[in-house]
């Protein structure tokens, strides 16, 4: 018996001794001994270590921020009249997306003694007829929408810019809530950007919606490409009427889109109608199965 539990320990130990007590390990303190499995184990558990710590350090949260240019770190130190912009950019669209002042403004922004020169680029703020394309450079096609609405038309002659609705370095994320009573009251009565509003948020909902309804058949191997495509160019199109002030152009527009998401949607319907048939008929199979499986179960035993 000794034996056999000396030979079994060698596995784990090559210096495994049998006595008169029975079986011990005598290992040099010098090179002790280690067990394949508990090497294993260690390298299992060192690995399983360094991935963890790695993710951690790629999240977000523990993500370094990037080293702020100098345009920040000198305005950042300057009276309020100078540091305000950068506390305006720090909650801005902008800022969230990495975009900084030499984003907009050109410069040299590792520089300071160049940041703000000519020669590298630089900026100031544009006047008011020149906000449009210098918001344009990135921004295109909005820039072309605004100019043929009666918002574009008015430019320059006290009408409203890029900055009225979007701020200028607190610049907003383009959505239906820029559309509201405070903003457009400034300018003019409400009523008809109430309208407008009104005549998009249903579309707006209906986009969102089907994005979901999208994105959860694809989660399960759904083949999305087509109805993604087809999602994608109704909401470019939506997002054209954005700066069209004409109320009935916005309604039929919104309502000929909200046909073609219609259709989006009664093939996300057809295709939930499929996996419903499918389930049912998954479950009928299975319940005959349990039901024959049952019925040969009691018939065997009849028979014994």
């Amino acid at each position: 018996m000794k034996s056999n539990v000396c030979k079994f320990t060698q596995i784990f130990s090559p210096l495994c001794k049998r006595g008169e007590g029975g079986v011990w390990f005598s290992a040099s303190k010098a090179n002790p001994p280690q067990s394949p499995f508990l090497k294993g184990g260690l390298y299992a558990f060192t690995l399983l270590l360094v991935t963890l710590i790695s993710l951690l350090l790629t999240r977000p949260g523990f993500s370094q921020e990037p080293a702020e240019i100098v345009c920040i770190q000198c305005h950042s130190g300057l009276p309020e009249k100078y540091s305000q912009p950068v506390k305006l950019w720090r909650g801005s669209i902008h800022a969230e997306n990495g975009i900084a002042c030499n984003g907009c403004h050109g410069g040299d922004p590792k520089d300071a003694a160049m940041a703000m020169t000519p020669e590298r680029g630089f900026l100031g703020a544009p006047r008011e007829p020149e906000i449009p394309a210098f918001c344009g450079r990135c921004h295109v096609g909005v820039m072309k929408d605004y100019l043929a609405s009666a918002h574009g038309r008015a430019l320059g002659k006290g009408g409203p810019t890029c900055v009225t609705c979007h701020g200028n370095h607190q610049v907003l994320k383009a959505s239906l809530e820029l559309i509201n009573e405070k903003s457009c009251s400034r300018c003019h009565s409400f009523e008809r950007a109430r309208l407008i509003r009104d005549a998009m948020q249903e579309t707006e909902g209906m986009i969102v919606s089907i994005e979901g309804r999208i994105n959860a058949f694809k989660s399960v191997g759904s083949d999305t490409e087509k109805l993604e495509k087809e999602l994608f160019a109704q909401r470019n199109r939506f997002h054209s009427l954005f700066h069209n002030v004409n109320v009935e152009m916005v309604k039929s527009e919104s309502a000929q889109i909200q046909v073609e998401l219609k259709k989006i949607r009664d093939v996300l319907a057809a295709w939930d109608e499929t996996g419903r048939k499918r389930k049912t008929a998954g479950a009928l199979a299975v319940s005959a199965m349990l039901l024959i499986a049952l019925l040969a179960h009691l018939m065997r035993k009849t028979f014994d």
